[in-house]
């Protein structure tokens, strides 16, 4: 497992979101590992992603080695994509990690509406992802407000907040500062892993206002301190 500049493993790393977030760790100096299940399609990404940010340390691997790779890794995939990804993740995972689940549990995933939302028996997808992972392995839920058509825009300015979800506040503490290393992001605590059942909801709510608007709109908490609210 990577130490010192650790590396950061994105799971779904070839689709929209992980994507787009593999480009801003790129450009921010991070090194970043694209997963997929093609190790074929996660080399093509790591190279098309090296052409836009030169000076960075991408590369493609399986999702099974690429989960190896870090401390925090990333699973961006749909939520039709969840369960077969976490599942054949059981032997790669290991205690110590965190995984961050971006899953929305989103109608599309059965031919229904992008607006509308299904029910997870646990609660949530992120509360699924917890129920899957080996033990020893933590979820904190993150980034489902962000666009990820603007985070593959190079050049579009980010100036959102995304709100993280988990049970432990410095698991929460450590992803809080890996996304802020995207500019124009801000963390913020949204409260214990149960909270992303609402968190999640979120998403169809967005998708629906951007198409009214034909926009990219996040989400902005107004009235925090401006001083740090992370542990340290």
């Amino acid at each position: 497992m990577a130490t010192g500049g650790e590396a950061i493993p994105i799971i779904g790393g070839t689709g929209a979101l992980g994507y787009g977030l593999a480009l801003r760790w790129a450009r921010a100096g991070r090194a970043v590992v694209i997963g997929s299940r093609s190790a074929e399609r996660a080399a093509e990404a790591a190279r098309r992603l090296s052409e836009l940010a030169p000076d960075s340390e991408i590369e493609g691997l399986a999702n099974h080695d690429a989960a190896k790779q870090g401390p925090i890794v990333l699973l961006t995939v749909p939520f039709r994509a969840q369960s077969e990804n976490l599942n054949n993740l059981r032997e790669a995972l290991e205690p110590g990690q965190l995984l961050v689940d971006c899953t929305v549990p989103l109608a599309a995933a059965v031919s229904g509406k992008a607006t509308r939302s299904l029910g997870v028996w646990q609660g949530s997808a992120a509360q699924q992802a917890q129920e899957m992972v080996p033990d020893g392995v933590t979820v904190i839920a993150a980034l489902h407000t962000i666009s990820a058509p603007t985070l593959a825009d190079g050049g579009a300015k980010l100036d959102e907040d995304v709100l993280l979800c988990g049970d432990r506040k410095a698991d929460k503490a450590r992803v809080a500062r890996l996304v802020e290393e995207i500019a124009g992001l801000r963390a913020v605590n949204a409260g214990p892993l149960e909270m992303a059942r609402i968190v999640e909801q979120l998403t169809p709510m967005l998708i629906s206002i951007n198409a009214r608007y034909k926009a990219h709109a996040g989400i902005r908490i107004q009235g925090l301190p401006a001083a740090d609210h992370w542990p340290t």
